[in-house]
């Protein structure tokens, strides 16, 4: 995947995450321009940073590293185009 549009990046995870992960709740934040001047932040204060909610029932029985792990894995192509951190909450 080429770098993604830093205005729809979020928009571009939360589809991502809907199609691998089915999940039942989702909300994506992009909390970048909390970062500015940090590391691994940009000059638009957007694209680098990222919040995501998640329940999804992929994540029954599994413990909260793999549930981080299925999410970490279906982002991986937006981790590796420049999203700098990513915290997740997941979600019974």
């Amino acid at each position: 995947m080429n770098q993604p549009n830093p205005v729809s990046a979020a928009a571009q995870m939360e589809a991502c995450l809907r199609e691998r992960l089915n999940p039942g709740a989702l909300e994506v934040l992009d909390e970048s321009h909390q970062h500015a001047g940090h590391i691994g932040a940009n000059s638009s204060g957007f694209g680098t940073h990222f919040r995501v909610r998640i329940a999804s029932p992929l994540f029954t029985g599994k413990s909260r590293v793999a549930r981080h792990r299925l999410v970490y894995d279906a982002l991986q192509e937006f981790m590796a185009a420049g999203v700098h951190a990513l915290a997740i909450e997941t979600l019974d």
